[in-house]
């Protein structure tokens, strides 16, 4: 039975495919040059294995699904984000549109902040976790919610977060060129807070949490087939170590790792033949 009340059972549906859909683009095969594309740390890989009494193999695989787990949090972004054009006062805007904002969130009969100020328009600034924006990111984002509050004097500036320290609603104030700088109007809230406010259900959030499992498994289930990437990469590694001339196999993937990372540094390059120059750097 659905019983949310903010959003249609159709197009939540419709949702959670499309951000399933974008999984799907990240699952095309990797090869081994899409695998070194941003080169490898071979120190790392090495400490990880002998560490964790991993193979190569393991190692590998944790390595390809560590890119691929990099580019699926866009499709999270993506999921987090774009809910919101299905729920009533809700704009999305297009990249870069509007402003940049995230969400614009308009309501004619107003808003009310917990200090008991009334808005009419919330600008968002949507992130993931609480502790991705850097020092400078930080500066950018409270100087264009200082801006927005000079161009209307209607609205209040949110910095929204999924993963936050804690569920708040609270002033926001960053450290400037040493300058503490803060406004009533511009505030950091939890994702729970923010869908609070805005379908007046505290339990909103919580809500699409509890109805994701059954949904995301009913999509999945009903998918005609499903993907599993065919990757390349050990098999390559493999075959090029043939051309080391190494007998013992753990050691040959050992030096092709190396290879991959510091294929033209001083000592290394006298590993590599005519026939291995893929396992120099990639410097496309």
């Amino acid at each position: 039975m659905w019983d949310i009340d903010f959003i249609s059972e159709d197009n939540f549906r419709k949702h959670v495919k499309e951000t399933i859909e974008k999984y799907g683009e990240k699952l095309k095969p990797i090869d081994l040059k899409q695998f070194n594309k941003n080169i490898i740390d071979p120190v790392k890989m090495l400490f990880d294995k002998n560490v964790y009494g991993s193979t190569w193999e393991e190692i590998i695989k944790n390595e390809i699904f560590r890119q691929r787990d990099k580019s699926n949090n866009n499709a999270i972004g993506y999921f987090h984000q774009r809910i919101f054009q299905y729920i009533d006062g809700c704009k999305v805007p297009e990249n870069g549109n509007d402003g940049g904002w995230d969400i614009i969130y308009t309501n004619k009969n107003g808003i009310k902040l917990p200090d008991e100020t009334v808005i009419h328009k919330i600008y968002v600034e949507m992130k993931n976790k609480h502790n991705t924006m850097n020092s400078a990111a930080t500066g950018k984002t409270m100087i264009k919610m200082q801006n927005q509050l000079i161009n209307d004097d209607d609205c209040a500036c949110f910095l929204v977060e999924v993963i936050a320290q804690k569920s708040q609603n609270i002033n926001w104030g960053v450290t400037v060129d040493k300058k503490k700088i803060s406004h009533k109007l511009i505030r950091r809230v939890s994702i729970d807070k923010f869908y609070s406010l805005i379908t007046g259900d505290d339990y909103a959030f919580y809500k699409i949490c509890n109805m994701l499992p059954k949904i995301i498994k009913e999509i999945i289930d009903n998918q005609e087939k499903q993907i599993i990437p065919n990757d390349t990469v050990i098999k390559e590694l493999k075959e090029m170590t043939r051309n080391l001339k190494i007998n013992i196999e753990d050691l040959a993937i050992q030096t092709a790792i190396f290879m991959l990372g510091f294929g033209n540094y001083k000592g290394f390059e006298k590993n590599l033949g005519e026939k291995n120059e893929t396992l120099q750097h990639n410097d496309e």
